[in-house]
């Protein structure tokens, strides 16, 4: 999983390992703030909660247990007092079962985390009604590159993917499409302008995810669709909650969708720029396996995720 920071990802590991967060951050040497301020920042990217309550003795949410399995973080050396019902067993990378259940059968699933917390209801009500089939997760496919990639080298059954139209080649279909919007904080010089044209946008500095960040690219490709200029980036950061702070202080534009956006939208402090023309979609799209045909059990939960 490619998104977020590799720092998000290790302090999630660290907490799953240390078991709450005041263990956590003494493992590390920080303070309890900064522990729960990038886990904040993670399930922001992710767009779903990882943990039930963050105080005392934590708590994996079922979307939380799966995540860490999907992305092979958890350790060995789970503390004795861990809650086994919190923290499922290590397991080998590119075959994690969603269940603990015995499976006949693997359906290997590759989708952008915040596409998962999308579906993952749907996914383990399959998995409810399907006794005999287990979901394992990859959670590093973002462009229709990778998921060409995964399902032609068999490492998934069904893939889900960000994309501006349909891909010349590479049999898809649409799923759903997610608006670009661009967010400002309430200090900004646009946040109350009534219509705000391109020529505003390209005077004024934006605020990026940094440039190894596959999001990043798929931003930059809408907006040069849209012929969106913004100014140069004032900031680059994976960190979400410096990202928010650089927001409310009128610092710069920041471009978002899906999970991301839905989140900025509902933040004290930050708002929606009114656009004088309306930015592309970023389309989401499944394909399958060039054998699914031959696997009655992937189309169904192909279509299933459809419902």
């Amino acid at each position: 999983m490619q998104s977020p920071s590799l720092r998000q990802l290790d302090i999630f590991a660290q907490m799953v390992a240390a078991g709450s967060v005041a263990r956590c951050a003494d493992m590390l040497g920080v303070t309890a703030d900064d522990i729960a301020r990038d886990i904040g920042s993670l399930e922001m990217r992710l767009g779903y909660r990882l943990f039930e309550d963050m105080s005392g003795t934590v708590r994996l949410t079922p979307a939380g247990r799966k995540t860490a399995q999907a992305m092979t973080l958890l350790s060995q050396d789970a503390p004795e007092d861990w809650d086994e019902t919190a923290a499922p067993d290590a397991m080998p990378a590119q075959a994690v079962p969603l269940s603990a259940a015995p499976a006949r059968q693997t359906i290997m699933l590759a989708a952008p985390a915040p596409i998962f917390g999308h579906f993952q209801d749907a996914l383990s009500a399959f998995e409810a009604a399907n006794e005999d089939i287990a979901i394992t997760l990859d959670l590093q496919v973002q462009s229709v590159a990778d998921a060409a990639d995964a399902l032609r080298a068999g490492r998934a059954d069904i893939a889900y993917f960000y994309a501006l139209e349909e891909p010349a080649g590479f049999a898809s279909r649409y799923g759903w499409s997610e608006p670009l919007s661009l967010y400002v904080g309430d200090a900004h010089p646009l946040a109350q302008a009534d219509s705000v044209s391109r020529d505003d946008l390209a005077t004024t500095p934006m605020l990026a995810l940094e440039r190894h960040n596959p999001m990043r690219h798929i931003v930059e490709d809408a907006l040069a669709r849209g012929r969106v200029q913004l100014g140069p980036p004032v900031l680059e950061s994976d960190d979400m909650f410096a990202v928010m702070t650089a927001l409310r202080a009128g610092k710069g534009i920041f471009a978002a969708f899906g999970a991301l956006a839905r989140d900025l939208g509902r933040m004290d402090g930050i708002g929606r720029l009114r656009l004088d023309a309306q930015l592309p979609a970023i389309e989401v799209r499944q394909a399958l396996g060039p054998r699914a045909a031959e696997t009655p059990a992937v189309e169904a939960l192909a279509e299933f995720l459809f419902l």
